[in-house]
């Protein structure tokens, strides 16, 4: 009706029938961007991709799975994830829980960044400027992640195929397969139960 020149007051459109604000809402853009290094993108491939999920989560999903190719030649965007809440703080601790249940592998992304962000008391409570990363060089270090999972599901690979490393020192052949003897126990009912 506006593309055919009604106003919005002959809509009923006026700023005292728009409703007070509910809640916030917040939004992470997690990117194949390195932070450490000027934001620049990173290439690859997806080893693994686990994407959160939870009350209050939104996802916009892009090109992420496990084996896609990443390359220089696209947008970095791997997902949008937006929270929202009754409070600022809430919304940001459920961005929080859900970048911590993001997994990508195989690339590096900007989730640390955004990590850090979100723990900032300055960007909690609403108080940045354009200046605030410059301010604040400290977003921009990575966090360490153990990906023990990861690790350890490629040394159970690693062992079933080629055996245990001699560096945990393994020697000689392999042990020949053996069916264990799993005993038989009788039990016997206690007195007064049946």
């Amino acid at each position: 009706k506006i593309a055919s020149g009604k106003t919005l007051p002959e809509l009923g459109l006026t700023q005292d029938k728009i409703p007070e604000p509910m809640g916030f809402a917040m939004q992470c853009r997690v990117t194949t961007e390195d932070p450490s290094h000027d934001f620049r993108p990173d290439t690859g491939t997806i080893d693994v991709f686990r994407m959160p999920a939870g009350m209050g989560i939104r996802l916009d999903d892009g090109p992420g799975f496990p084996g896609a190719k990443i390359t220089p030649h696209y947008d970095s965007l791997l997902v949008k994830i937006t929270a929202k809440a009754y409070k600022r703080e809430d919304a940001a601790r459920k961005l929080i829980r859900a970048l911590k249940e993001f997994r990508v592998r195989g690339v590096t992304t900007n989730k640390s960044f955004l990590l850090n962000v979100l723990k900032n008391d300055n960007f909690l409570t609403g108080t940045v400027t354009t200046s605030f990363i410059a301010e604040n060089p400290h977003l921009l270090e990575p966090l360490q992640e153990r990906d023990r999972a990861q690790k350890l599901l490629h040394y159970i690979g690693e062992v079933i195929i080629n055996g245990t490393p001699k560096s945990l020192g393994a020697v000689g052949p392999p042990p020949s397969p053996v069916d264990p003897y799993i005993p038989t126990i009788e039990t016997q009912p206690r007195e007064g139960r049946s």
